[in-house]
């Protein structure tokens, strides 16, 4: 009986030893510098012109080329499709509102343009200045709450659509080794937002009880966008943060930061030093 559970024992060891051997070997990144990709150096005078720069050249590439490993785990990037986003709001007078979008479609990146990419020495987290003239989401929707006074309740299809969207996105970042390089592991992204224009509809806002106060409601919120977009802030600001998330995490997770940054320390030199 010990012989037997000693031979199932070192066939499970031998069986987690592949299994960790295995996903070792399937991790993919890059080794060689991407044509596309301009690297800078931090110490030298500057690098926020050269790092913006770089950071252009690899949104444009993969919006308009798309990276295979990419197109592989989010399929289309411009449109982008989000499965869902779930938002709940209630410590707000103007605002109490719960929201479940579904079958989402992000628009506009494709003509994202970095305006400012600014890295910091001291841990290497980022402020990046964004600018999209056009950026929109289609889905549907289901919300329950208060908006500008008015109670909501319905559910259908709905798009909201950003004119001359500014954004300054924040970025935090931890770094890790994978084999001869350093990466950018991105653990956090906040957003701060500001438009020139917003365009929405929900259709069905009131359950089909009428149409026409439901076209008037759609019609006061678009005269009335400064006061809507903030009401909607907190949920636009959440897409955006999770739609940029998505594609900075797994674009770092296979290009070394390296690439980007050619005198980047290690993750043991960096936080030893911060330590």
């Amino acid at each position: 009986m010990e012989q037997i559970l000693n031979k199932f024992l070192n066939k499970k060891i031998i069986l987690i030893l592949l299994f960790y051997i295995n996903i070792t070997t399937c991790v993919k990144y890059y080794t060689t510098k991407p044509d596309y990709l301009k690297s800078c150096t931090i110490y030298k005078p500057e690098f926020t012109k050269c790092s913006t720069e770089s950071i252009q050249g690899v949104m444009s590439y993969i919006f308009t080329n798309s990276l295979p490993e990419l197109k592989e785990e989010f399929g289309s990037l411009d449109p982008m499709k989000l499965d869902q986003l779930l938002f709940k709001q209630d410590n707000n007078e103007a605002v109490t509102i719960r929201a479940n979008l579904t079958n989402l479609l992000v628009r506009g990146l494709k003509e994202l343009k970095i305006k400012e990419s600014r890295v910091s020495k001291k841990d290497f987290s980022w402020e990046t200045k964004i600018f999209i003239p056009h950026f929109r989401i289609d889905g549907n929707y289901k919300m329950e709450g208060r908006i500008l006074l008015i109670p909501l309740s319905g559910n259908g299809k709905m798009f909201i659509e950003l004119e001359n969207l500014d954004i300054i996105m924040h970025t935090k970042t931890r770094l890790f080794e994978r084999g001869n390089f350093t990466f950018y592991n991105v653990t956090n992204i906040r957003v701060d937002l500001n438009l020139g224009g917003l365009k929405t509809y929900f259709d069905n806002l009131f359950n089909g009880r009428s149409l026409e106060v439901e076209r008037s409601t759609n019609q006061f919120f678009n005269e009335n966008w400064p006061e809507f977009f903030e009401a909607l802030r907190p949920l636009i600001s959440e897409t955006v943060e999770r739609v940029l998330f998505d594609i900075l995490h797994k674009v770092f997770d296979i290009i070394p930061a390296n690439f980007f940054v050619e005198d980047i320390p290690t993750s043991k030199e960096l936080y030893k030093k911060k330590s």
